[in-house]
């Protein structure tokens, strides 16, 4: 069975870079008939905040991403902890005592001698009594000892990856403190959980190495990886500066439509066109891992306004049903109201603009060369009941009756009835508006 999962840490809100990790994982699961598990990676217990997990839950139920099956790691720590000694049982996990100003040092060393900074693994030479002098001053943390040879890989998205591990610092995968750390947590998890495909950013591509050694070493199967590119935006420039303004609950918070953004996040960066999809079977159906390359994919927040309205534009009255009921619109004006009003929205909260606009009525819009016109034909407007025969009868004896053509004659009329110079089709609009200003207005 495909079990793929999405992995956020606790330490802030999604936004449109995470999106693309949670989404093709899921899409995958979903294309195969498989479980999609949500893995909260929270063993960062001071900067994991319980605020932050509501709000990854609450961002994927608005995006319609739903799981099988949450996992907290924090609820999982005596799981990697017994992962840990076999490794040490193993002779993989080696103790150090470098504090981070060593290692700096070093670092730089081997930079300035033209050398890759790679952990010297100068702890191996410690003699036990060195090993328990150091334990007195300060806790070791725990690295994972590579073999040093060439790692490989069939990348669905990159295609054959390979990564010297000689090039490549031995992993810390528990601090000082006692933390365990992602790379260790994640593999434990992947492989206790049966995990078959794991989708990540393109800045993972090392510790898809590492962890494939350290998964080997658990007895487990590597997954299939897949890299997909990083986002820039529309000039090429790092996103992750402006990520602050794309967080998911922002857009949320914006009216954009779930459907817009998974809709341009399932082709962008693909060799397929975005195509703005009806439903969830649609957007699954049209995904394919295949067609998306290793090239930085721009990304223009600019496009969701626009794919957001086109969504709204084509949905059916019983997508907007709560929101109408909601709003007081009677059940037997509803059709009527939203086949006038559905084209002109931007967001769904605009239909509180025109049902107001339709029970309230707009302080009329009179340009002072159109006084006499507007007057003459508030005067000559046909009695009610009104149908969507009503403008096209009312404008055409206007017409008759002043010579005014055109925009000439429908603009004034527009702006006197709505307060606006865009808007619905008047001839759909017209029967909706239970006030209008009254004749000599």
């Amino acid at each position: 069975m495909t079990v793929t999962r999405f992995a956020p840490s606790p330490t802030g809100f999604l936004h449109i870079g995470n999106l693309r990790a949670a989404l093709f994982n899921w899409l995958i699961a979903r294309k195969a008939g498989g479980t999609f598990i949500l893995r909260i990676d929270d063993t960062d217990a001071e900067r994991s905040e319980a605020r932050f997990v509501d709000a990854i839950r609450a961002d994927l139920e608005w995006l319609g991403l739903t799981w099988d099956r949450e996992v907290r790691q924090s609820e999982r720590l005596g799981a990697y902890e017994a992962a840990a000694e076999r490794l040490r049982a193993e002779g993989r996990l080696c103790e150090a005592f470098e504090p981070p100003a060593e290692l700096d040092l070093k670092r730089k060393k081997q930079l300035n001698m033209g050398r890759p900074p790679v952990y010297d693994r100068a702890a191996l030479d410690l003699s036990a009594a060195e090993r328990d002098a150091l334990r007195g001053e300060r806790r070791g943390h725990w690295r994972f000892l590579l073999e040093r040879e060439r790692i490989v890989w069939d990348d669905a998205i990159l295609g054959p990856q390979s990564v010297d591990a000689a090039s490549v610092s031995d992993p810390v995968l528990i601090r000082g403190d006692g933390q365990m750390l992602y790379t260790l947590a994640s593999v434990v998890d992947d492989t206790e959980m049966g995990i078959t495909h794991v989708v990540r950013g393109a800045d993972h591509i090392t510790n898809t190495a590492t962890q494939i050694q350290i998964i080997a070493a658990l007895g487990g199967s590597a997954p299939e990886f897949a890299h997909h590119s990083l986002l820039t935006g529309p000039e090429g420039e790092a996103l992750s500066k402006r990520l602050g303004s794309l967080a998911l609950r922002d857009l949320r918070a914006a009216g954009v439509e779930p459907m817009a953004v998974l809709s341009l996040m399932a082709r962008l960066g693909s060799a397929d066109p975005v195509e703005l999809r009806a439903d969830y079977t649609a957007l699954i159906d049209g995904f394919d891992l295949g067609r998306f390359g290793a090239a930085p994919t721009k990304f223009d927040p600019a496009l969701l306004p626009s794919l957001s309205a086109k969504v709204l534009h084509a949905l059916p009255l019983t997508a907007v049903a709560g929101e109408l009921n909601a709003l007081g619109v009677p059940p037997a004006l509803q059709p009527q109201f939203w086949a006038a009003v559905a084209d002109n929205l931007e967001r769904r909260s605009d239909l509180q603009v025109w049902w107001q606009l339709c029970t309230e009525g707009a302080e009329p819009v009179i340009d002072p060369e159109d006084t006499a016109f507007v007057a003459e034909a508030m005067t000559a407007l046909p009695p009610r009941p009104w149908d969507q025969t009503t403008w096209g009868t009312w404008t055409g004896g206007l017409k008759a009756a002043t010579g005014r053509k055109g925009r000439a004659r429908f603009m004034p009329l527009r702006k006197a009835l709505t307060g606006r110079a865009h808007g619905p089709d008047m001839a759909l609009l017209l029967p909706l508006l239970q006030r209008v200003p009254g004749p000599g207005v």
